[in-house]
């Protein structure tokens, strides 16, 4: 564990999805990812298993990065800190027990060691046989692996000087938005607020949730983020703010590629974006698939249909020049979209990191006025990022994206200028 020393804690506060990132959440992916067998892949919410010895190599590329660039925070190096709170680590335990089921092993879990707990939090505790019912034995877990905590986009978003703590639409990632809470509001001391609590049957997640500017947020509308979801976002803005619009982008339900908006559009900068073209043309999967602009002004609301995204940013002052994932064939748009071709994370304006492998979707990049730097060459102080006014960092990564992510889902920003 990479010890904590935080005297001045980090503010939350993102008002876009491009200013210059100043700190940053991430989560290196344990041994919980090695924990999966194809029988229990899909409960996981993956559509493969991954190696775990290929990851880390691939990982230390990517967070190697953002040490270079801004400060970093690990989720276990927290967790183990907030263990050493007897009444956090008291409420973690029980509610995740519960979660799961395996009430019985809350005192055991209650006196081990602060780092021993936060990895047996993270990464799961095996089934014994002397103590455990029979009924876990299958499983091989008595308290289940967090298989999707490296995607730490997903479960916590960064709303402004806030934290929408997600409300996830699957059981198996539950437990993710717990260790988020109190990450946020007792280690950040972040204000936190969520859907369910105002409508039980609310979904948002964070691959959907996109901080266009300071009044406008783009929301992806499928099959982790729902109606309810997004009536609870823009009934807080009405109450809270006498302008904001929020720009919803109707999804796919299949397949798991287009799970989040983030996976079909990300910004790129204050000027340009990466789009998977056939949203833009509503053809394909896209085919009838709606662009709709809510905008509240003094606590009433005004809704009205867009072309796409492009038209609802421009309506908005945001005129926006796309860059298209996976160039323009149609088969290579398709093949680089599934693996997260359009998942990137900008560090600041025009400044962005994402997979290597999508090369026509990089080749875009670098038409578009982009320098393509390798990240290894980064980690080793080659090349200087500062040197560059637009760029894009390439990680080599073959057995990250078959977890279904890109850049953007493996992050998620605190602070930004």
């Amino acid at each position: 564990m990479t010890e904590i020393n935080d005297n001045l804690k980090t503010t939350v506060n993102v008002s876009s999805e491009y200013g210059r990132l100043n700190a940053v959440l991430l989560h290196r992916p344990g041994i919980e990812i090695e924990r999966m067998t194809p029988d229990n892949a899909n409960e996981a919410l993956y559509s493969d298993i991954l190696s775990k010895h290929i990851v880390d190599k691939e990982y230390s590329s990517f967070c190697g990065v953002f040490e270079k660039w801004t400060k970093v925070y690990y989720v276990e190096d927290i967790l183990a800190d907030l263990m050493d709170n007897d009444d956090v680590r008291q409420v973690i335990v029980t509610k995740s027990c519960q979660l799961d089921g395996c009430e019985h092993i809350i005192d055991e879990l209650m006196c081990h060691p602060s780092d021993q707990l936060a990895k047996e939090l993270i990464e799961g505790v095996p089934f014994h046989g002397d103590t455990d019912p029979q009924s876990f034995k299958e499983s091989r877990f008595t308290l289940k692996p967090l298989y999707n905590l490296f995607f730490t986009r997903d479960a916590s978003s960064s709303v402004y000087n806030e934290v929408l703590i997600n409300s996830m639409s699957f059981k198996v990632r539950e437990r993710e938005t717990l260790i988020y809470k109190f990450i946020f509001e007792d280690y950040f001391r972040a204000n936190t607020f969520c859907a369910q609590d105002k409508n039980p049957n609310a979904r948002t997640e964070g691959g959907d949730v996109q901080i266009a500017g300071p009044d406008l947020m783009c929301i992806g509308l499928g099959i982790r983020t729902n109606y309810k979801g997004i009536k609870f976002l823009a009934d807080k803005f009405a109450q809270e703010r006498k302008h904001f619009r929020i720009l919803v982008q109707e999804l796919p339900h299949k397949p798991d590629s287009f799970i989040h908006l983030d996976m079909v559009h990300t910004f790129l900068g204050s000027h340009q974006c990466m789009v998977y073209q056939p949203m833009l043309d509503k053809v394909g999967r896209f085919t009838g698939k709606s662009t709709t602009l809510i905008e509240l002004d003094n606590g009433k609301m005004k809704v009205s249909e867009c072309d796409n995204i492009l038209q609802g940013l421009k309506l908005c002052g945001m005129d926006m020049e796309p860059v298209f994932c996976g160039g323009y064939d149609s088969w290579y748009q398709d093949r680089e979209q599934w693996h997260s071709g359009a998942n990137f994370f900008a560090l600041g304006d025009g400044k962005v990191i994402g997979y290597e492998r999508n090369l026509y979707t990089i080749e875009n990049l670098n038409n578009a006025g982009f320098s393509v730097l390798d990240a290894d060459d980064v980690c080793s102080g080659k090349v200087n990022l500062n040197d560059y006014e637009k760029f894009v960092v390439t990680v080599k990564a073959s057995e990250l994206p078959r977890a279904g992510g890109g850049a953007r889902c493996m992050t998620m920003p605190i602070n930004r200028d």
